[in-house]
């Protein structure tokens, strides 16, 4: 489920250190991240490669989607002195934005979450700071909380009056629908291409 399995699961499977363990690294890992991500348009490097600071979209699946969320929803201004629509637009794919049901699910015995991390984990709480049009999507062939929180995000961020778009990728699984990222033509690509202004919509 997003954050839990790839990261933690990946922590405490692949290289056997603990729950605790790895829920002491990813309490260092998210704000680490969110700084880099903070950095990021004030690179001098960016524009040796063709990056422009002014046009920086986020997109990610799974726990990706997570992170790009909590990037999306990041106080810019407040934290990092950036202006509020830094990040211009986001593509998250099956990924959780309440946290709500890790802390329902079995998952608790090793994701020991307060209620204040839970909160300030969930991008979904936190739509009064999103500025950007977001594309959410999942498969249909994707467990039924993947879609369901992707069903209820977008939702919740269309009631917030914040622009959104909800793909549905008939007969694709979890695994799956994040391969069409890689394609002009699929839908994600897309999807990604559209947003950023790169194709005609």
């Amino acid at each position: 489920m997003g954050l839990t399995d790839s990261l933690l699961g990946q922590l405490t499977s692949r290289f056997g250190i603990s729950g605790d363990q790895a829920k002491s690294v990813l309490d260092k890992a998210v704000p680490f991240l969110q700084g880099k991500l903070g950095g990021l348009p004030s690179l001098p490097g960016l524009p040796s490669f063709g990056g422009d600071a002014s046009r920086l979209y986020v997109s990610g699946h799974s726990s990706g989607a997570h992170l790009a969320g909590a990037a999306l929803v990041t106080d810019w201004q407040k934290e990092f002195g950036l202006p509020a629509d830094t990040v211009k637009g986001g593509l998250l794919c099956s990924g959780i934005y309440d946290l709500k049901p890790v802390r329902l699910s079995a998952r608790s015995s090793y994701v020991k979450l307060t209620d204040e991390m839970e909160h300030a984990l969930s991008t979904q709480r936190h739509l009064d700071r999103l500025n950007c049009p977001v594309v959410v999507a999942h498969g249909t062939l994707e467990t039924p909380e993947f879609q369901r929180q992707t069903r209820e995000f977008a939702a919740a961020v269309k009631a917030a009056g914040k622009p959104v778009q909800l793909l549905v990728a008939q007969g694709y699984n979890h695994f799956e629908i994040f391969e069409t990222l890689a394609s002009p033509y699929g839908l994600l690509g897309r999807a990604a291409l559209e947003q950023m202004k790169l194709v005609p919509a």
